[in-house]
């Protein structure tokens, strides 16, 4: 292709990282030797908005409507000097360009305050143990939603600085409303956006336009987009692909979406893109095109090239984040919740371990979903390669790896290849609470630089984790819960309530598993959501094995996703979710566990059943034995050893000291010297830096051939059971 494609994340998705699906199809189009520029349109409506001259512009917009503002709106405009003033100071303070600033944010006499202030009053309980520089960046995250108040009750009812018209797009099973939008006058974000597409469109002179469109929030933005481009540009073709499409759009037949994109693509993009840019060169039949979309003949129709095969994910190259203005992204705490701020805050590169998901049987997961049920790990080697080019190319060491779920044993296999290349690097992932996730293991991905892992407890029920299919128990997740904090992980908790057949009693057991885990401190961030039936479920797909019955839908032609249903149990889920989320907030701030589960809701709920003590219980014996083909690698150096003599009683002997010395401790052990000797020479042998990982059968073999005896007395008891603390592991 002569001219580039334009690859564009329109708004909004995330303000503090670049949403990655871009930046994956560039890095693919790199490979096939093919010309692509990327913008985040969010990121650069954002800053053009929030500046001197876009608040100058924006209350000068408002003054001029002569509207009866709401008295929270008369405050804000009736200070427009003070924002004008310190907006760029805020900004410049989110983007990590002026830290100084947190104390004079902090002071609460230089940000001017609206109503959304109004909601921060115990900010020592929040972020007593969050540090000056998070509740700076919660004080001016307060700032900015002000004036994201100020923007949506005067000039632009949609904005959402990650939801922009949402409502259009969250299942609109019709098109209609969207179509009646997008017939009005441009909105006033509208026409930020659209002045700099204009700016990008005249640079680049694309002949291809690929938006990604991966929430509800970003298809109102994109739909502009491709009717400006359409209008303006009409030889440039435009395609739309990503999160939202693969779901909800399945079954499209709407043909006045192709008044706005010329072809939308489905799954995994590469492939796709490939063809259509082969179509559009004229080395392709419009026949030959794969999952795709197009109007042929005035009525929408499916492509989908069979011959064409998918890339394996070792061929689809490093994501390219060159063309982003990564200097511009802000870091914002919204939420007082420590999961939430990693999302939101500081410069993630985004990296997949594993296409699909590993364990694909959740039936509440979109698991018949290309994006899901088809499973391709990466090795472990090429992961680093590539992680090791996005630090040179971003300046960033910081990794959020987005999988579904990321497998135990190719983070075990990651996490020894960055200790290998001595790589720093903080990284974070979404898990499955498997019992694999020993301490052991979790020693080492923490030594390796994970910060924090995400998994779903979902309802915390074994009956209701089972009609899940889950494959976990609540005493497992415990279990794991505390191997991970223990190693100084945080865990983040998916919550769910609602799930049908849940009964009240079982979501009070939930909320009480909950607070015993907050409780024990093996569970330190949480989120409640109600639970809901997607189409691509097993529960969507027969949802009279769950026991719920779908609603009558009027004819769906646009968005097939969420589909709202009756849970024949008859228990009113939706009462609950005031209740558990106060909890949950209070219980991740170590408050009110001594609180009766009843004092949370206004209506009468049953008592639990559950123990006062089972968390406690399940984790006291989380210690799991060791399996004789477990992989023992050493962290650490050499200790220092020397041979003292003991007396007692008139007998004397010698015993072996070993020193061992890591970055937070120093351990002092005391062993037979013969066992010394021998522990000295396999440490080496042990090494992460050893060309072979020995297992624990190598190990006891070898302690045979030294003519040692009691191999289990010595290896499963004090005081080498303490020495993981140290960098010897068994994973």
């Amino acid at each position: 292709m002569e001219t580039p494609v334009l690859l564009l994340t329109p708004p909004f998705t995330q303000l503090n990282t670049p949403y990655p699906a871009t930046a994956y199809l560039k890095g693919f189009l790199n490979t096939k030797k093919i010309a692509a520029y990327q913008a985040d349109l969010g990121i650069e409506v954002t800053i053009a908005l929030f500046s001197k001259t876009g608040l100058v512009k924006l209350f000068t917009a408002i003054e001029s409507k002569q509207m009866v503002f709401s008295a929270n709106i008369e405050r804000i405009v009736s200070l427009k000097d003070h924002y004008i003033h310190t907006i760029e100071e805020v900004i410049l303070f989110l983007q990590g360009k002026r830290n100084t600033l947190a104390h004079l944010i902090c002071s609460r006499s230089f940000l001017p305050e609206a109503g959304r202030f109004a909601q921060i009053e115990e900010l020592q309980w929040a972020f007593g143990s969050m540090g000056k520089q998070d509740l700076a960046k919660y004080l001016a995250t307060m700032y900015l939603e002000d004036l994201s108040d100020l923007i949506k009750e005067t000039v632009d009812p949609h904005f959402g600085f990650s939801r922009y018209a949402e409502s259009l797009g969250r299942s609109a099973n019709s098109f209609d409303e969207l179509y009646e939008a997008l017939q009005q006058p441009f909105t006033y974000i509208d026409q930020i956006l659209i002045d700099l597409l204009q700016q990008k469109m005249e640079k680049i002179q694309p002949t291809l336009v690929a938006l990604s469109v991966p929430f509800p929030g970003n298809l109102y933005t994109s739909l502009r987009c491709g009717q400006w481009i359409h209008a303006n540009f009409p030889g440039v073709k435009v395609v739309m692909g990503g999160g939202f499409a693969n779901t909800e759009l399945r079954s499209l037949s709407d043909p006045r979406v192709f008044e706005f994109y010329d072809f939308i693509v489905l799954d995994d993009g590469e492939a796709p893109l490939e063809m259509l840019i082969q179509h559009l060169n004229g080395q392709l039949s419009l026949e030959e095109l794969k999952r795709t979309f197009t109007l042929i003949d005035g009525a929408v129709s499916y492509l989908n090239n069979s011959s064409c095969k998918d890339y394996k994910q070792s061929q689809v190259g490093t994501p390219d984040y060159s063309d982003f203005h990564l200097d511009q992204y802000i870091s914002a705490i919204e939420l007082i919740n420590p999961m939430h701020s990693l999302w939101s805050d500081g410069r993630w590169n985004k990296l997949t371990m594993a296409h699909g998901c590993y364990w694909g049987k959740c039936t509440f997961c979109d698991i018949s979903l290309n994006y899901i049920k088809h499973y391709e790990p990466i090795a472990a080697s090429l992961l680093v390669d590539r992680m090791e080019e996005m630090i040179l190319q971003t300046g960033q060491n910081g990794f959020h790896f987005v999988d579904e779920a990321a497998p135990p044993s190719l983070m075990k296999s990651l996490a020894i290849e960055i200790i290998r290349r001595k790589l720093v690097v903080s990284w974070w992932t979404n898990v499955r609470f498997e019992k694999s996730f020993t301490q052991d293991l979790c020693l080492l991905l923490k030594a390796s630089g994970c910060i924090a892992v995400s998994g779903g407890l979902e309802v915390a029920s074994d009956r209701l984790l089972e009609l899940i299919n889950k494959g976990i128990t609540v005493a497992q997740v415990a279990k794991v819960c505390k191997s991970f904090t223990d190693s100084g992980i945080m865990v983040h908790a998916y919550l769910m309530y609602g799930f049908p057949t849940q009964t009240a009693q079982e979501t009070i057991d939930s909320l009480e598993m909950v607070r015993q885990l907050f409780e024990q401190g093996i569970l330190q961030s949480a989120f409640w959501h109600l639970f809901t039936m997607t189409a691509h479920s097993p529960i969507g797909l027969n949802p009279e094995k769950f026991s719920v019955k779908k609603r009558s839908a009027a004819l769906i032609s646009f968005a097939n996703n969420d589909i709202e249903h009756i849970d024949l149990n008859g228990t009113d889920h939706e009462s609950f979710g005031y209740g558990l989320k106060k909890a949950l907030l209070n219980y991740m701030h170590a408050s009110c566990f001594d609180f009766p589960l009843y004092q949370w809701f206004d209506f009468k709920v049953p008592k639990t059943n559950v123990a006062p003590d089972f968390i406690r219980k399940s984790v006291e014996d989380a210690a799991l034995s060791h399996n004789i083909h477990s992989k023992v690698i050493w962290l650490g150096k050499l200790p220092k050893n020397e041979i003292i003599q003991k007396t007692k009683k008139g007998s004397k002997w010698e015993v072996m000291l070993l020193t061992f010395v890591s970055p937070s401790k120093e351990m002092t052990i005391s062993v037979e010297p013969s066992k010394g000797q021998w522990l000295l020479n396999i440490l080496p042998k042990l090494s992460i830096y050893h060309n072979q990982q020995q297992s624990l059968q190598f190990i006891k073999d070898d302690y045979a051939s030294a003519g040692l005896e009691d191999f289990e007395l010595f290896w499963d008891n004090k005081p080498m059971n303490t020495l993981n603390k140290v960098g010897l592991l068994s994973v």
